[in-house]
């Protein structure tokens, strides 16, 4: 019988996470308390009833909402014991949900104002992150993204600071916040500077703005794997060449429908760029904000978009050779999923 395999035992890589997304809403309430931090109603409510609070980020408005309450969460981070319980229990998740590699993306300019500056939050991060991996036995690193909303030479001080730092736990650079604002090309030279010292260049594209997004990011950027992507299955021709290219799509189901980017499940575009041969990775995006971490996502592609195991198996696996792992992990994983495809059905 098709279906019955249990997601959260399927190895997997994470590879669209979201730093402040990525909390506990239960640390968030804990954090805010400790620190008389007033949370907007709309995000308490959502923290304590356990429902994600209504967003539709494709007006104007509806993304400044959206970039409200994440802002105000990421206020209630402001030790490195914050950071330290964030980078943990974002593992925890992922063990939980049987993910074995996860890049987690931050913007360290956000953090370092209250960590004592941009060099002490991307180390304090870093930190965190080598410890946690070590003692949960997850694979772990981070991608530095820059801001899009801000200057590009705010960009390149971040695309050298995350070369710096290549080699202690950074392995990509990415480009977030609303893709309608600023030009792909403007950040040119640091994604540039990023390549040149061996970072994999991740930007976000075609999930707010549509497939010329996510052809900026190619052209422009020289991307090698992109956040989201979803819209590029409006262009067949954009799909052929990220097919051709083995480009990375890191799609987030459940977020596409949260932000109001497709009007449900069944809407966003998994068989189309499945069945076009685009590689795909399933990330939770900001399971704070969308209620749903990375096995609700495999989830989703078997109940809404009817995907087998066979072809959850292979989801995983293109998760894997997307990722920026080692070798020799990506050989464990590769072949956990083999052995989580040929055992038995319940």
């Amino acid at each position: 019988m098709e279906h019955v395999r249990d997601v959260s035992e399927l190895p997997k890589a994470h590879l669209h996470l979201h730093f402040t997304g990525s909390m506990r809403p239960t640390t968030v309430l804990e954090l805010a308390d400790k620190y008389g931090v007033r949370l907007p109603d709309a995000l308490t409510d959502a923290l304590t009833s356990g429902e994600p609070p209504r967003l539709r980020a494709t007006d104007e408005r509806g993304w400044f909402r959206f970039q409200r309450l994440y802002d105000a969460a990421r206020s209630c981070l402001r030790e490195p014991e914050d950071i330290q319980r964030l980078v943990r229990e974002a593992a925890e998740e992922d063990v939980r949900d049987g993910s074995g590699w996860l890049e987690i993306q931050v913007d360290p300019t956000s953090y370092a104002p209250r960590l004592g500056g941009l060099i002490p939050a991307l180390e304090v991060i870093l930190d965190a992150v080598e410890t946690t991996s070590r003692e949960t036995g997850l694979g772990m690193r981070v991608l530095v993204a820059a801001n899009r909303m801000k200057h590009p030479l705010d960009a390149r001080t971040l695309a050298r600071l995350a070369v710096r730092y290549a080699d202690h736990g950074v392995v990509g650079f990415g480009l977030s916040n609303d893709e309608r604002r600023g030009m792909a090309r403007d950040f040119d030279r640091a994604f540039a500077i990023a390549q040149e010292g061996g970072l994999l260049s991740a930007p976000h594209g075609g999930e707010l703005a549509g497939p010329a997004s996510v052809r900026d990011c190619l052209d422009d950027l020289y991307a090698t794997r992109i956040g989201h992507g979803v819209r590029a299955a409006e262009d067949p021709r954009l799909l052929k060449r990220l097919a051709d290219r083995g480009i990375t799509c890191e799609v987030c189901p459940a977020s596409n429908v949260a932000l109001g980017v497709y009007e449900k499940h069944e809407d966003v575009p998994l068989r189309t760029l499945f069945e076009a041969g685009v590689p795909l990775a399933l990330g939770a995006d900001d399971p704070l904000l969308f209620g749903s971490r990375l096995a609700a996502q495999y989830e989703i592609a078997r109940r809404y978009h009817a995907f087998s195991d066979r072809e959850l198996a292979e989801l995983a696996r293109q998760s894997v050779r997307g990722s920026a792992a080692p070798e020799d992990m990506k050989t464990k994983l590769l072949s956990g999923i083999d052995d989580w495809l040929s055992a038995p059905v319940a």
